[in-house]
């Protein structure tokens, strides 16, 4: 029960996902190849609960827009922090990213809620 989470959620248009999911399979096997033990991302599909607010709600997602929700597992933190490291300053990460947060803003990390996670129930 050691594991440690960065958990994330952010929007993006619906016409990019295609786009963003080439790049997302890249970007995963990046992580794991640094560290991480799984990189996991959905895309929102029921996403209203009565009395609770909402992940559109939270990132203020505009009309056509889709959210995804994922997360990294590392088996530690201190791992974790490492990998952030090693991920920054891996090239092909720049290179992935590049058309993503150009001109066009398919992502916009200022729109990202993002977070390091330790464990605190585990069900499997």
């Amino acid at each position: 029960m050691g594991n440690y989470t960065d958990g994330f959620v952010f929007p993006i248009r619906h016409d990019h996902l295609p786009e963003y999911k080439q790049v997302a399979v890249q970007v995963a096997e990046i992580w794991k190849e640094h560290g991480a033990l799984a990189y996991c991302e959905y895309v929102g599909d029921d996403l209203a609960l009565e009395g609770t607010r909402s992940f559109p709600e939270m990132v203020e997602a505009n009309e056509g827009e889709a959210i995804v929700f994922g997360w990294v597992v590392f088996d530690s933190r201190e791992t974790r922090n490492l990998a952030n490291e090693k991920v920054a300053a891996d090239p092909r990460m720049a290179e992935l990213v590049a058309p993503l947060t150009d001109s066009r803003k398919i992502f916009d990390a200022g729109r990202m809620a993002y977070g390091g996670f330790k464990a605190l129930t585990i069900s499997q």
